[in-house]
């Protein structure tokens, strides 16, 4: 497989390249509500996209996972924590090879914790890695609707020593991201986690406001 980055674009890594979401949408994401074709269109280079705001409700009310979740957390994938009301901080940084790095902070009460991951396309798909290592790997399909994006993923695969290992769809990743209906100059992310036979496992849902901004030093 090829991934559409510099090379597929026909430009020099040094140039910018439109975003993974403007590759992965094509002519879908002019459908996007302006501000949000800002969050996901591409972040000119030396800089970085920052997004500061409130989880209403942020981990997982399935006890039993806590133990999984807990290795996951080393691992900057998911978390056993749940509150209400956790600040949170994202940092977009586009990558000279056209993908996009991601980190989320969350600011328990307890500690912090992090979600990393990386987007590409992949044969025109969207391809999702997380975590410190990128081991976890999810396709995803991308739409808009009124404006808003939708995400599902669609399959799941474990990457180590270089081997690519696909997995059972034991679980669902859904992402809607709008504008905020009560303040123009937010935007609205519910992220859930569902699985057969038990339904919700994992969400976080809030709002943010967000800025591309000179990426610091170091």
């Amino acid at each position: 497989m090829t991934t559409s980055g510099a090379g597929s674009q026909g430009k020099p890594p040094d140039q910018d390249l439109p975003s993974v979401y403007q590759r992965a949408l094509g002519a879908d994401f002019a459908l996007l509500a302006p501000r949000l074709q800002r969050y996901f269109g591409a972040i000119p280079s030396g800089n970085v996209g920052v997004g500061t705001g409130l989880y209403q409700v942020a981990g997982s009310r399935t006890r039993w996972l806590r133990p999984a979740l807990a290795l996951m957390a080393a691992r900057n994938t998911l978390f056993p924590e749940l509150e209400h009301d956790v600040p949170f901080t994202i940092t977009n940084t586009p990558r000279r090879d056209g993908s996009l790095s991601a980190m989320r902070i969350f600011h328990f009460t307890d500690r912090d914790r992090v979600m990393e991951d990386t987007m590409s396309v992949v044969d025109g798909r969207l391809i999702d890695r997380l975590g410190k290592r990128r081991g976890l790997e999810v396709a995803l399909d991308l739409s808009v609707h009124a404006g808003g994006l939708r995400m599902r993923s669609r399959s799941l695969a474990l990457r180590f020593a270089g081997i690519r290992l696909p997995l059972p769809r034991l679980a669902t990743v859904h992402l809607e991201e709008r504008i905020d209906s009560a303040d123009a100059a937010r935007q609205h992310v519910n992220v859930r986690i569902t699985a057969p036979l038990v339904g919700e496992i994992f969400r976080y849902v809030g709002d943010f406001t967000y800025e591309v901004r000179p990426a610091t030093a170091g």
